[in-house]
């Protein structure tokens, strides 16, 4: 996710005192949140670690009834909230309702299934020293987990990362971005004041020297942002031996076969490509088209993308697609990327400019595009769909895997086989077929990216909830015996059983078993 959590539309000074939010979309200011200090930040660790241990003691079923009722209270304050992220983030409405149905269907799974989750796991026995044992597994959370997270997803980013982690029974130091930290400040805010909830959850608010004292104060750390934070922060969650899991940038391809459904095929790109701005990290960034399906594809495209309404509506009105960009940086990174293609010879068939009022840019298709421009091979972020007609399959195959990037990607044919065959080989962490997003926003399926997309992953049913723990091996007694035959004194009678036992157990031939040498295995 080409994320920065020191830069954006907020003015701030570390250790100032405040941080101004202002709208992207005309420059207003909309809230302020403290710059918080190092220390700030450890005080209010060490409260979340005292608060702790009681919250794990519910176990999963009582920590579930709070998390319901935090639900509650987000479904009854739901168009303050998206009011409150659409002024943050610039984005329209209907983008900003997604949200809210990201945190319904998180809080939904996992306080349903918890319980499932983290149930002790009895674990079948292998080899003579097991005969005499039960084996089990516990689940103990990681007492305190780090999320930090970037600017374009203020209330989903949190919940997907945050809600399983308290469900495993952890505390949480939530870092927002300073460019929208207003939304889920405001959750943590009803949490504690309007529903009372255990105080096993805190936000912390400042630029980037905050994040740091986060990964130094917490016992796991879940970030998403850019490639070049997570980095670091991996470097430094190496230095304090903790478990780190980083969901990163993407430069997500697309490839369009030759006997895809066109029509479905655009409207995908449309919105898979352009949501948020295309200000997410799973978004259609770089489109590739087979030859026999260019012109159509292109047409269609070109006529979607010109009819999209672009503007921060007003509440409830759902009277525009897409909004602002969030930050100046990733507005000028967008301007970049279109110009550099358009230098070398691409062309925008239609949009192609940043807009004069606000941080708007034009929703853009772009042709003529190759792997020497940057809009196909950086991440760009923002609302662009570069488009490049290929030969075959194979070719589509090979441009898509020509990135340091792997986080997700789209394949549309109406062939089942030859789709699965493509997704395959694409060196990616998900594959939608015929869709886009949608591996990303569904629980039981692991988002994970390869290559420089990330370390680890979030969601994948159980395993979303897990990560967040540490396993704790038992091991129990079957029998009341006075001492184990292995231990001292070593006896001859005694070692020679179980040398028998070993054979007798562990050799895959009579001869081996009963002590011969056997004839070697073929191959």
């Amino acid at each position: 996710m080409a994320t920065q959590t020191d830069l954006g539309v907020s003015d701030s000074v570390q250790g100032s005192g405040l941080i101004t939010v202002r709208c992207p979309a005309d420059g207003r200011v909309v809230g302020a949140v403290p710059d918080m200090t190092a220390g700030q930040v450890h005080d209010v660790a060490q409260q979340l670690r005292a608060a702790q241990p009681a919250w794990e003691e519910l176990g999963p079923r009582g920590r579930a009834k709070h998390l319901l009722r935090l639900l509650d209270w987000v479904l009854d304050n739901d168009k303050r909230l998206i009011g409150l992220m659409q002024e943050e983030t610039g984005k329209s409405w209907g983008d900003a309702q997604v949200e809210t149905a990201v945190f319904v269907d998180t809080v939904n799974y996992f306080t349903k299934h918890a319980a499932e989750f983290l149930a002790d796991r009895t674990v079948e026995r292998s080899g003579a020293m097991a005969l005499t044992k039960k084996l089990r597994v516990f689940h103990r959370p990681h007492q305190l987990v780090g999320v930090i997270t970037p600017w374009n997803g203020p209330l989903a980013t949190s919940t997907v990362d945050g809600i399983p982690a308290l469900m495993a029974g952890a505390a949480v130091l939530f870092k927002p971005s300073e460019v929208t930290p207003l939304t889920w400040a405001e959750v943590v805010r009803g949490w504690l004041t309007e529903i009372n909830g255990p105080p096993v959850m805190a936000c912390v608010t400042g630029g980037g020297a905050v994040g740091a004292a986060v990964v130094d104060e917490v016992d796991m750390i879940q970030f998403t942002g850019s490639t070049a934070t997570g980095r670091k922060i991996a470097a430094r969650a190496g230095e304090r031996l903790i478990p780190c899991s980083l969901e990163l940038g993407g430069k997500d391809a697309m490839i369009v076969l030759d006997d895809a459904d066109i029509d479905r095929a655009t409207s995908g790109a449309v919105w898979g490509g352009l949501w948020n701005s295309g200000q997410i990290c799973v978004s259609v960034e770089r489109i590739y088209v087979e030859d026999k399906a260019y012109d159509e594809f292109v047409d269609k495209l070109t006529a979607k993308v010109a009819a999209l309404r672009q503007g921060m509506d007003r509440a409830g009105s759902f009277k525009t697609d897409i909004g602002a960009m969030a930050t100046e940086r990733q507005l000028n990174i967008v301007e970049h990327h279109v110009t550099d293609a358009l230098q070398a010879g691409a062309r925008a068939v239609t949009g192609g400019n940043r807009r004069d009022d606000g941080m708007f840019f034009e929703p853009t298709v772009l042709t003529g595009v190759d792997h020497s421009m940057a809009c196909m091979r950086e991440e760009t972020f923002g609302p662009t769909l570069p488009v490049m007609r290929v030969r075959d399959e194979d070719e589509a195959i090979e441009l898509a895997n020509d990135s340091p990037y792997g986080l997700a990607a789209s394949v549309f044919s109406a062939n089942k086989e030859r789709a699965d065959r493509v997704a395959r080989r694409l060196e990616t962490g998900a594959v939608n077929i015929n869709s886009v997003l949608t591996a990303t926003m569904l629980l039981t399926l692991p988002m994970g990216g390869w290559k420089s997309s990330g370390v680890g992953g979030r969601n994948g049913g159980a395993a979303g909830l897990l990560k967040f723990c540490r396993q704790q091996a038992i091991v129990t007694e079957r029998f009341n015996l006075r001492s184990e035959p292995h231990w001292y004194p070593y006896r001859p009678r005694m070692s020679r059983l179980q040398a028998m036992l070993v054979r007798l157990t562990g050799a895959h031939d009579w001869r081996r078993r009963l002590g011969r040498k056997g004839k070697n295995r073929e191959g």
